[in-house]
């Protein structure tokens, strides 16, 4: 123990007053000569006993509540009066005041407190209230409400604490029964008043009590029978009442909050949200129908979101209604932005009685809060008919800050629903694309498989014309043809089958034509062959290929890949920088690795200028094979990177690749190569990354690339366009399980 310590203990022992410390569990960790012999007990027995085997059991209760409220608010508590046991075992009156013993940290780790003996003091109070009550003025300083009645009931005295909270003063009271029972309690109060008379005293009982102005108060109640001496029969009852009103409230609105707290998370849904927070407000304060008016600025109505009201068909007709936004008290709390308590609804220019019509009920008064969201008030919640006094200001802080709790739960959950209904359009357009895109792929088949054969019909039909007079006009058709082809071909990928049915009825057709076709043959060519290739066509023509997957060395499958479309490129100038490590085999179908690499390489090539730049490199990280292909073109703007894979989307103008060849710059496509890519990804459980980075000199769509390096008007050297912009593609593979 440190000098200081000593002194101070020195000093403690020294005064007449005693001194007690004790732990977090009502254990002595100290006392001093005064407390010591206020008890009748050693220093030595009393520590690390408990608190309580010193006190009578009535006051051990409330001592125990005591404490515990001391450690949840930190906040000295006195004139504590507790009823003690001596070593003797005679009872007396302790006067006490208690502190919390915090430690550095600001933790509650003990009590500290002073204790009077104060036996004799009360006595003497007794002696002077049996005294005809000669020093009503003392009493009159006590800090809470107290009342002596008289053997028959009637008041006689009452302090001025209980006209300040009750508003009755003696005047109108002395000679008279207090009509402050609540109805509701008038049984149990009766109950209570037989046991007092038995007992001749309350030492605490929590009730109700009502204010002269109709309000209800939490009270607890303190009570006793105090005889005459001269007279056995004649005697007085003291009773003392402590309004806890706001304390309650205060623990009740906590608890509600705190439990309001736990609960938004439960309900993502916004209609869920609202019932919940409607119904809590109903029940905590005690109103007739709770309500959450929310406003719809594109209509320019208000209307009730939910409602919360005994009475179930009338809490759905409430959620119908509907009313202009610049009417009612609502309108005037959301243009303000502040609460209101309404005690007259009817004697209130601003209420908007057709609400009450259209609901059915009778509005008597109201509270109403603002709800503010992030940027604005989105509307309000609201109270009608307290049913027990009237609201109050405690009323607008519990609901406002019921309000401050849950008003962005609110919001996002509006969001929230707002984007399951855009979610539940974009499903139904992307259900209505792909039904548009697997009617397309059929119905080009058919016209395309016809024009193909006409071309070919049609050559034989000019062979004794001059090429010349003909050919580039075919080439043209066919080139076209082609890309037509290719498109279809893209479709079926991306409807992922085939229509079966068409197959299936074809070829029933065929069946059953089968014998009429040979007779039919036989009859006009004698060709028996010609059925079997007719067949085989149709078979071809509508034939679903699946797949097999195979063993797929990347950096050998690509590096013949790249040789293999050299061709279709040569005439571009274009560097192709590879780098092809070993690495372990994948196992995909080869058509479809292929068709991604196609897509990717080819969308490269398109978007760079001529002497630009492609870096494609194949590599192992653990259990993936990478793909990349990194190209220094023009690159992709932001907001082309959000839809490059919707498929049939195009980052350039139509005109610009409308008469280009494959591969050219700025050629373009059908924009079906990148979404087929896509599918085939989450198809066959590989990934595939991109990341765009757009040229700054030509930041819009509609801003031309000269097509050459060495012709950008922004640039010196060829160099630099590898530094102004570029998309990269990355393409992650699963190695093939052991």
């Amino acid at each position: 123990m440190s000098k200081d310590e000593k002194i101070y203990q020195a000093f403690l022992e020294d005064i007449s007053e005693g001194v007690y410390e004790t732990d977090l569990e009502g254990n002595f960790t100290f006392v001093n000569a005064a407390f010591s012999k206020l008890l009748g007990y050693p220093k030595e027995e009393m520590i690390s006993k408990n608190f309580s085997l010193f006190l009578d059991p009535s006051s051990a209760k409330e001592a125990f509540q005591v404490f515990n409220a001391l450690y949840r608010t930190k906040e000295p508590v006195k004139d504590i009066l507790w009823k003690v046991r001596t070593i003797s075992g005679k009872e007396g009156l302790v006067e006490l005041s208690a502190h919390a013993i915090l430690d550095e940290a600001g933790f509650v780790i003990g009590f500290r407190g002073v204790a009077r003996d104060v036996t004799q003091r009360v006595l003497t109070e007794t002696l002077l209230l049996r005294s005809q009550l000669r020093y009503k003025t003392l009493l009159d300083f006590v800090p809470y409400p107290l009342v002596v009645f008289d053997n028959k009931g009637k008041v006689s005295y009452l302090n001025t604490a209980f006209t300040q909270v009750f508003g009755w003063t003696l005047q109108e009271l002395e000679g008279k029964n207090i009509p402050y029972v609540p109805k509701y309690l008038e049984e149990e109060t009766r109950e209570l008043l037989k046991r007092f008379i038995v007992d001749r005293t309350i030492p605490r009982y929590e009730t109700q009590r009502l204010t002269k102005d109709g309000r209800v108060l939490d009270v607890i109640i303190r009570a006793a029978i105090v005889y005459e001496e001269e007279d056995p029969e004649s005697f007085y009852e003291l009773v003392i009442l402590r309004d806890v009103t706001q304390q309650k409230r205060m623990e009740r609105n906590n608890q509600a909050l705190f439990e309001l707290s736990l609960a938004l998370p439960k309900y993502p849904n916004l209609d869920d949200l609202l019932d919940y927070i409607s119904t809590q407000i109903r029940k905590l304060l005690e109103v007739e129908a709770a309500m959450v008016i929310m406003l719809d600025e594109e209509k320019q109505e208000l209307y009730f979101k939910t409602a919360a009201h005994e009475d179930l068909a009338t809490k759905k007709r409430m959620k119908e209604v509907r009313y202009p936004s610049d009417k009612g008290i609502s309108s005037w709390v959301i243009k303000h932005g502040k609460p209101i308590i309404v005690e007259d609804v009817y004697n209130d220019p601003r209420f908007y009685s057709k609400v009450d019509q259209q609901m059915g009920i009778i509005t008597r008064n109201m509270l109403q809060v603002p709800l503010v969201g992030k940027e604005k008030i989105i509307g309000t919640l609201c109270a009608i008919n307290k049913k027990r006094g009237k609201f109050d200001e405690t009323d607008i802080e519990f609901l406002s800050m019921i309000a401050g709790t849950v008003n962005l739960s609110i919001e996002n959950a509006s969001y929230s629903d707002k984007l399951k209904q855009a979610l539940e359009e974009v499903t139904s357009l992307n259900r209505a694309k792909d039904k548009v895109i697997n009617h397309l792929s059929h119905e080009l088949r058919t016209p395309l498989a016809i024009l193909g054969a006409s071309l070919k019909l049609m050559i034989r039909h000019l062979s004794n014309v001059s090429e010349e007079k003909w050919k580039p006009s075919y080439e043209r058709a066919e080139r076209n043809l082609e890309r037509l082809i290719q498109m279809q071909y893209q479709l079926e990928d991306i409807v992922r089958y085939v229509n079966y049915e068409v197959k299936t009825t074809t070829q029933h057709i065929l069946d059953l034509s089968r014998d009429l076709l040979e007779s039919f043959i036989e009859e006009e060519c004698s060709d028996r062959q010609l059925l079997y290739r007719i067949q085989q066509r149709l078979d071809q023509f509508f034939a679903v290929k699946d797949s097999e997957p195979t063993d797929i060395y990347l950096d050998k499958f690509v590096q013949n890949l790249i040789d293999s479309l050299q061709p279709n490129y040569s005439h571009r100038k274009i560097d192709i920088n590879l780098n092809l490590s070993s690495v372990a085999p994948i196992f995909l179908p080869k058509d479809v690795v292929e068709k991604v690499f196609i897509a990717i390489f080819k969308n490269a090539i398109e978007n760079t200028p001529d002497n630009g730049r492609i870096d494609i490199s194949v590599s192992q990280t653990g259990n993936t094979v990478d793909l990349s292909i990194k190209d220094y073109g023009i690159g992709i703007t932001q907001e082309n990177k959000e839809r490059i894979f919707e498929g049939f989307f195009h980052t350039k103008d139509t005109m610009l690749y409308s008469t280009k060849r494959p591969y050219d710059f700025y050629a373009g496509g059908k924009g079906a190569d990148l979404l087929r890519a896509k599918i085939f990804s989450e198809r066959y459980n590989f990934k595939i990354y991109m990341e765009s980075v757009r040229c700054k000199h030509i930041p819009s769509d509609s801003d031309l690339c000269p097509g050459d390096t060495l012709s950008c008007p922004y640039i010196k050297r060829k160099e630099e366009c590898l530094e102004l912009g570029g998309t990269l593609f990355r393409v992650s593979f699963p190695i093939k399980s052991a």
